[in-house]
């Protein structure tokens, strides 16, 4: 791959964390970068209305407070509560119904509104956005398609505040992502074959999964 990109993903330094002038590869992003362009963001996140700014400093004192001691699920709910959310909205799969409930009730011990909304909402099957019908899990019946468009939809006219993914197809979450109104965040991504821990097989990639090292056939 002689026309490569080198980019933070080939960096073995990392100093940009512990040092603002350290030891870096000379293809590193943050020496090559405008100072203006990087400046935006700082003085976005330093503004005190600013929702990426809130956003920013609110995750960033969980952090700090909480490194290693909360789960994600706590620093979920904990981020929620000092944003001041009036209402969250909870995307979830149907297939993490269950865990879309647990985690609202949750919310609801904490004193949070919320809305769930399941990706099935509008009972719409597959063939109607132009699926074959040879191409569903279970052909020659009815299917229901995902609506993550329906899903922010529905969210933007409750108006919420914040909303939260739970094991969205992947793709799907992107939709939601797109035509959602509040800001959005990621509890659980959806993985059948690793009960939901996608980057197992990154782990294992040396051995039970090395046939990641080569292309997927499509």
């Amino acid at each position: 791959m002689d026309d490569k990109i080198f980019s933070c993903t080939d960096c073995k330094s990392r100093t940009c964390y512990l040092e603002a002038d350290g030891d870096r590869p000379v293809f590193c992003l943050t020496e090559k970068l405008d100072e203006d362009f990087v400046q935006d963001t700082v003085d976005a996140y330093s503004d005190q209305a600013s929702i990426d700014g809130r956003i920013a400093r609110t995750a960033a004192e969980v952090e700090g407070e909480y490194y290693g001691k909360l789960t994600r699920v706590e620093e979920t709910v904990l981020l929620v509560k000092r944003l001041g959310v009036n209402k969250v909205g909870i995307a979830s799969c149907l297939g993490l119904a269950n865990e879309a409930a647990a985690f609202a009730e949750v919310l609801e011990v904490n004193g949070i509104d919320y809305i769930g909304v399941t990706c099935k909402v509008g009972s719409q099957d597959k063939i109607r956005m132009g699926l074959d019908e040879d191409k569903k899990v279970r052909p020659g019946r009815f299917e229901g398609m995902c609506n993550p468009m329906l899903q922010a939809k529905v969210f933007n006219k409750e108006r919420t505040d914040f909303n939260i993914i739970i094991g969205l197809c992947a793709g799907h979450d992107s939709i939601f992502a797109r035509h959602s109104d509040a800001p959005v965040t990621t509890l659980i991504v959806k993985d059948r074959v690793l009960a939901h821990n996608p980057v197992a097989c990154l782990y294992g990639m040396d051995f039970y999964y090395n046939r990641l090292k080569k292309p997927l056939k499509d």
